[in-house]
């Protein structure tokens, strides 16, 4: 159990720095982003952890979905916001 959850811990950071590495002018503080990683990796694994025991491939797959959709949150439009109205 210990090894789901560091492994997941490192997934989540592997994320979420790929995330900052690609992403960086899109994103908040490295801190955040990196720190959001690695509790979405621990979060995915204990929750794929609950619903579907303690197969270690599954429970490290479900640590990287949920770090992902949990970096993805973080990320901001890349141009300002355009608002057309729709009388125009």
């Amino acid at each position: 159990m210990f090894l789901e959850a560091l492994g997941s811990v490192i997934l989540g950071l592997a994320v979420a720095w790929l995330a900052v590495y690609r992403l960086s002018h899109r994103l908040p503080a490295r801190r955040l982003v990196l720190s959001t990683g690695a509790a979405g990796g621990l979060f995915g694994a204990f929750l794929t952890h609950s619903a579907l025991g303690g197969n270690l491939l599954l429970i490290l797959i479900g640590a990287v979905a949920v770090a992902t959709a949990s970096v993805s949150l973080l990320v901001r439009p890349a141009g300002r916001l355009r608002r057309h109205s729709a009388t125009v």
